[in-house]
């Protein structure tokens, strides 16, 4: 009798699943690079959890960490074995002692820390959506500059390697003209208003939450941004976007289809169409593996790079090499702004605003 199809685990249990299988795994001597640097954490959730997690299988430990709540930041610190603990932001902003820092809080509270972070010289890796809109991620980057230091955008996409040689490969002319994406994300969340996902005052939203990961993927196979756009969305009672269709076209005539929907399953599936051979890819955030099935023959090439595991290693050392002069990761930002201006301009269309933007008169 055939085995039963077992469905893919949620995203925080393929993580857990992922660390498990790596901690028995030396780890890769070629993912860190350049020279380490001292890293805080703001916020003490699931990915700054799964951020020092990831430090750990190779052999590093955070600096510091920062919460808005400071018992949850020294239990946070005795877990993974964290140096400092502070008490405010304006104390780590302060710290001569950290170079970096990884903002993981909610969507709607990182331009705060941006901006401190940014104004004190610290160099920062931003979780997804790095801000509200395009206004706020704009200030972010100047900000950066005025400074000089590297600001970059934690979408799993950017970072990990199989997407890297992917990409290398496209734009080599390996496959031929690219010609349509189509990208799919669907998770399932309960109808919890107060949950960060349909909170309006949380930013809440398909959006920013997982739509920024299929048009990541969209984006880095295009030649240039999308400048047509084509959609419908969908909201719900808090007025945040619960599912979304997106048919979008740039200059070059490249499509991409995108579907996404927080409270329905679907498959986390990308399927990019070239000339030549058209490439299948499962479970795509942190994607390690993919299939190229070839026009001509129908040979199917299983294609391997990177480790899920490593996820958040990748993006820290995508920074660590930008700080170090290294300008294809410098440029990654430059993605992040030309989703960023897509989701904003889809929100916009779509009704979806939020109070911070309101405040600032971008609504």
């Amino acid at each position: 009798m055939a085995d039963t199809p077992v469905a893919p685990l949620d995203a925080e249990a393929a993580a857990k699943a992922a660390f498990t299988a790596a901690r028995s795994k030396q780890f890769p001597s070629d993912i860190f690079a350049a020279p380490q640097l001292r890293w805080a954490v703001i916020g003490c959730g699931v990915i700054a959890n799964q951020m020092a997690e990831s430090l750990a299988l190779a052999g590093r430990a955070l600096a510091g960490v920062q919460n808005r709540t400071l018992t949850k930041a020294k239990a946070f610190a005795a877990a993974h074995g964290v140096a400092r603990v502070y008490g405010s932001l304006e104390e780590l902003c302060a710290d001569p002692d950290i170079d970096a820092v990884y903002i993981t809080t909610p969507h709607n509270t990182h331009i705060t820390y941006l901006r401190a972070c940014l104004a004190a010289g610290k160099h920062v890796l931003c979780e997804k959506s790095i801000t509200l809109n395009s206004a706020e991620l704009d200030e972010a980057r100047e900000l950066a500059r005025a400074h000089g230091v590297v600001l970059m955008d934690a979408t799993t996409i950017l970072h990990m390697p199989l997407y890297r040689q992917l990409v290398a490969r496209a734009k080599a002319g390996d496959f031929g003209r690219m010609n349509l994406a189509q990208v799919s994300f669907g998770s399932f969340k309960p109808y919890d208003m107060r949950t960060r996902f349909y909170n309006r005052g949380l930013a809440g939203g398909a959006m920013l939450d997982i739509g920024v990961y299929a048009l990541s993927i969209v984006r880095i196979f295009m030649e240039s941004a999308p400048t047509e756009m084509v959609s419908l969305g969908n909201t719900c009672e808090t007025g945040v976007d619960v599912a979304g269709g997106l048919v979008c076209r740039n200059a070059e005539g490249q499509l991409g289809v995108i579907s996404l929907t927080m409270h329905s399953k679907q498959p986390k599936r990308a399927v990019i169409s070239f000339d030549r051979c058209y490439i299948e890819i499962d479970q795509y955030p942190r994607a390690d593996r993919a299939r190229i099935v070839w026009t001509e023959d129908g040979r199917v090439e299983e294609v391997e790079a990177g480790e899920e595991a490593y996820a958040l290693c990748y993006e820290m050392a995508d920074l660590e090499r930008a700080v170090t002069g290294d300008q294809d990761a410098a440029r990654l930002i430059d993605y992040a702004a030309d989703v960023m201006q897509i989701m904003t301009r889809l929100r916009r269309e779509w009704g979806v605003t939020y109070p911070e933007e309101r405040d600032e008169g971008l609504a």
